[in-house]
């Protein structure tokens, strides 16, 4: 890399890291930042590391691999963990270098949403199901992403509505998406 292409990857506004197999290989400060990390410590770390739970990093994972086999990006938003075990809510977005094993390399981006996101207590299943309603998925597919059954996650949309204090799916998703009621 060049000077300025240096300056400008380690200066961007905004999260970047490289991977290589889920594995940190190089990140910039706002990434190291984001997290509570120095940058270096990042380095050579698995990126489970920065999930509130291993399960949560494999599903994340898994459901990632299935997008990126098909188009060689995927695009969320998930809660993830700083140093001291603050959660926050995160916007990643990924581009695989080698879409027939998307996460051999991989360029990823992370832009920290929790001042229009804030975090509630969920437990790691209504964090996945929460997640899901936000990216508009019925019922009936979030039962079939997570390997549930549709009453199941009707329980957790109905949790999710008492927790946040709200009537009805649109005013849930709206809080989820930090926009005030």
């Amino acid at each position: 890399m060049d000077e300025w292409t240096t300056i400008g990857f380690d200066h961007a506004p905004i999260g970047l890291v490289v991977a290589e197999d889920r594995v940190v290989r190089c990140c910039n400060l706002r990434f190291a930042e984001m997290f509570d990390y120095p940058q270096k410590a990042l380095h050579g770390q698995s990126l489970s590391l920065l999930y509130p739970s291993a399960d949560e990093f494999e599903h994340i994972g898994a459901r990632g691999a299935k997008q990126m086999m098909r188009t060689g990006r995927y695009n969320d938003e998930r809660i993830m963990r700083r140093r001291d075990g603050t959660l926050f809510w995160c916007r990643a977005r990924g581009q695989s270098l080698t879409p027939d094993t998307p996460f051999a390399r991989s360029i990823w981006s992370f832009a920290d949403i929790s001042e229009v996101r804030p975090v509630t207590a969920m437990t790691r299943r209504e964090r996945q199901v929460a997640t899901l309603i936000a990216e508009g998925h019925t019922s009936k597919e979030i039962a079939r992403l997570l390997g549930i059954s549709y009453r199941t996650v009707d329980v957790h949309r109905a949790r999710l509505l008492d927790k946040f204090e709200v009537k009805n799916s649109l005013e849930l998703v709206a809080r989820l998406s930090g926009v005030p009621l």
